[in-house]
């Protein structure tokens, strides 16, 4: 889907008028946001397509960090998709536990004094987000059957513990 047409569906569900006046731009200016642009349209470029124009130019995973965090969420990035046997599940899966587990050894080191400070919060939080993401590989991988992202975890955490 374009940019363009989710605003227009958007704008179908909720009220142009209305997101004009909370911006503080022309009702003009909103509708033109849902027409295409360039060749064949004569929109404007809307706010969605220079969010990701900014990201590609940065590419820095904070930006998409801070959106999803104003909208009460979390920005994990999907694995790339190259297809591989499921060989390597088990040690996943264990990849996980252990992820698990260094979050919740954190969190009883930090809580041990009954308060938890800004600096232990801060490695509470970096802890949580690197689960999120170990999950939401492995979860994604499965979905998509592509376990090779897996394998190749595996096995540089087998060569870090033969060194």
């Amino acid at each position: 889907m374009q940019s363009h047409e989710l605003l227009r569906d958007v704008f179908k569900d909720g009220s142009p008028k209305q997101i004009a006046d909370d911006m503080g731009l022309s009702l003009s200016m909103i509708y033109k946001w849902g027409e295409a642009t360039g060749e064949t349209g004569s929109g404007t470029p809307n706010p969605l397509d220079r969010i990701e124009a900014l990201i590609q130019s940065t590419q820095d995973q904070r930006l998409l960090q801070w959106i999803c965090e104003k909208a009460g969420g979390f920005f994990i990035r999907n694995p790339k998709h190259v297809h591989a046997h499921p060989d390597f599940l088990i040690p996943a899966t264990n990849t996980i536990i252990q992820e698990f587990a260094d979050l919740l050894s954190v969190v009883a080191c930090a809580a041990a004094d009954n308060h938890i400070n800004n600096a232990e919060a801060a490695d509470i939080r970096e802890r949580w987000e690197q689960l999120k993401s170990v999950t939401e590989g492995f979860v994604h991988c499965c979905e998509e059957g592509n376990f090779s992202r897996l394998k190749r975890e595996a096995e540089e955490a087998a060569s870090k513990k033969a060194s």
